[in-house]
């Protein structure tokens, strides 16, 4: 097949985390950058040495070269944006979320299904070596049958009222902020781990800051401040969340979500009961799993590809004690999608990159979670 040629839409934080990642992966090569603004997209262009630099969709997608596209966009636009990739003919990775409420995510999927293309949601934290070791250990047995779940999402980059983004507006991020934009990725990596569906939910939901100082400048996500030009804007989307979950097979649990807690960065974390022993992982300390016992000493299984198991080994890229983070896990996830890509949808490993069927039922849960909060009432995933 030769180098797979790609189009990053998009220049912010996701599409230069993207385009870094992808500068790793083996045999693909990005040639194209897409933005609104025509200067940012040829200053990319030119910082990376890309061949193409568009400030028009339709023109990129009508580039023959261009096989893959990766939707970098903020939320507002992926569904439109995903929906002319696959009638254009070429295979798609979305940023998260899918789209902005399921009947568009419904629609992507069904388009998907038609098209034969590949298409992937960036789910990016199922690929950490040592989450696919939880999945692995838990579907062997050895830990026995979960009972409980507890875990969840926080941050502290929205802590002050002078704090903000484009996604503190639901005309660009929809209505949902902290569950979708964090909350979902919690979701979608427990889901996995466990091979296990979220069945119904029961949430309750706040938001700190009703108001905010938005700045007059456009400024990017996790930036600090709002400076002294700026205007007082409204907020009614989440700040702080917590979700009591049910599984399929019988197992409950409960996740927090917060974009306001001081002191924690990117703190994503899950523990899983079992009749047997625990198992939990931090994303902030990513190359260590705990494993907890009743009637012995507790266990710390490091990332090490000799100490893996053998499904899992080739996701730890340097031997135990070279670090791996963050940027490794979102690798993983391109190498998974394009051995795909490269074969015709199909892949090598049993635990592959979130599909556009996966990021649906995500919509889903974040509705009901929306739904159960507004009623305050239990709300089963259709």
């Amino acid at each position: 097949m030769g180098k797979i040629k790609v189009a990053i839409v998009g220049t912010g934080f996701s599409a230069t985390s993207h385009l870094e990642a992808l500068r790793r992966v083996p045999n693909v090569e990005v040639v194209a950058i897409v933005s609104r603004s025509l200067e940012k997209a040829e200053e990319m262009a030119n910082r990376y040495g890309i061949k193409y630099a568009y400030n028009q969709l339709d023109e990129m997608l009508s580039n023959d070269e261009i096989q893959v596209v990766h939707n970098c966009t903020p939320n507002s636009l992926h569904f439109s944006i995903n929906k002319k990739v696959l009638e254009a003919g070429k295979h798609v990775l979305s940023e998260k979320p899918l789209a902005m409420n399921a009947e568009e995510t419904a629609e992507l999927v069904e388009i998907a299904k038609k098209s034969g293309l590949v298409n992937g949601v960036c789910f990016n934290y199922r690929h950490y070596p040592l989450v696919q070791e939880a999945r692995v250990q838990l579907a062997s047995g050895v830990h026995g049958n979960v009972h409980l779940v507890h875990g969840g999402y926080i941050q502290d980059w929205l802590l002050y009222p002078t704090d903000y983004s484009w996604r503190l507006d639901k005309s660009l991020n929809g209505a949902s902020r902290a569950i979708a934009d964090i909350g979902s990725h919690w979701c979608d990596t427990v889901q996995h781990v466990l091979g296990k569906k979220i069945v119904r939910v029961f949430a309750d939901l706040h938001t700190v800051h009703k108001t905010r100082k938005r700045p007059v400048e456009e400024v990017a996500t996790f930036s600090q401040g709002a400076g002294e030009n700026f205007e007082e804007v409204a907020v009614d989307t989440e700040d702080v969340g917590h979700v009591i979950v049910h599984f399929e097979g019988g197992a409950s649990g409960m996740f927090t979500v917060s974009q306001v807690s001081a002191g924690r960065k990117n703190h994503f974390h899950f523990e899983i009961s079992s009749s047997e022993s625990s198992l939990s992982w931090d994303q902030e300390n990513p190359n260590e799993l705990w494993i907890g016992k009743r009637d012995r000493a507790n266990q710390v299984l490091v990332r090490d590809p000799g100490l893996l198991s053998n499904e899992v080994r080739g996701l730890a890229h340097y031997p135990g004690g070279h670090q791996e983070g963050w940027p490794d896990g979102l690798k993983n996830l391109f190498i998974d999608f394009y051995e795909s890509v490269r074969n015709g949808g199909t892949g090598v490993r049993e635990f592959q990159y979130a599909t556009f069927e996966d990021g649906h039922y995500i919509m889903k849960i974040i509705e009901a979670i929306l739904k159960s909060n507004e009623t305050k009432q239990w709300v089963e995933i259709e």
